[in-house]
């Protein structure tokens, strides 16, 4: 009797499963819009020079030596005397001062580069500038000693004592005699033997 033939087994299929689709993560909120830059404030600007609101302060003595020291730089071929704006620094560091190159051309006007030599001024032009450059020098050097005094001000009271003024003034820089000292502090001691310093300064300053 013949064997029988091994069926060969069914293969089934394999279902395939739908693939689940992966969770797609929520939609990420839209960035709120930024806000929008606030403008920057604008830097409060700088009063122009104005001569006409210059107080002239010098005696008359004065006003004639600064002429005489102005006309010594008068370039003009008939004797007109006046300078150029070019000349302008040059004559107020001739007078003493010690203006940057900034604070002459901000009394000038702001010229342009061209007109540094084309613009020409009198006398009567030039002394309010010279006054208002000497005006804030001395309020810079005031401001200056102000801050150099206040290292001494232990109580934060606006005086100093003394005896450590005595000592700065005849130790320090252009060193003091003891009666130059006694002079120049005579009256601005309290009974506490302290000094107002901001006061003791506006005299010195003003002579």
């Amino acid at each position: 009797m013949a064997p029988k033939k091994a069926e060969p087994k069914k293969i089934e299929p394999k279902k395939v499963e739908p693939k689940k689709e992966a969770a797609k993560p929520a939609a990420a909120p839209a960035p709120a819009a930024a806000p929008a830059p606030q403008p920057e404030p604008e830097a409060p600007k700088e009063p122009e020079f104005d001569p006409k609101s210059i107080t002239i302060e010098y005696a008359a003595d004065q006003i004639e030596e600064f002429r005489e020291a102005f006309s010594l730089f008068d370039r003009t071929p008939t004797g007109e005397l006046k300078i150029s704006y070019a000349q302008c620094g040059d004559v107020l560091r001739a007078l003493g001062q010690n203006p940057t190159n900034t604070e002459v051309l901000k009394v000038l006007g702001k010229p342009k580069p061209e007109e540094m030599n084309r613009k020409m001024m009198d006398f009567e032009t030039f002394l309010p500038m010279l006054q208002h450059i000497s005006r804030s020098k001395q309020q810079s050097s005031y401001e200056d000693f102000v801050e150099g005094l206040r290292v001494f001000d232990k109580e934060g009271n606006g005086t100093v004592m003394g005896a450590e003024l005595r000592h700065v003034l005849a130790t320090l820089g252009e060193r003091m005699t003891e009666e130059e000292v006694d002079q120049l502090m005579a009256g601005h001691e309290d009974a506490n033997g302290c000094i107002n310093y901001e006061s003791f300064i506006k005299r010195i300053l003003s002579g």
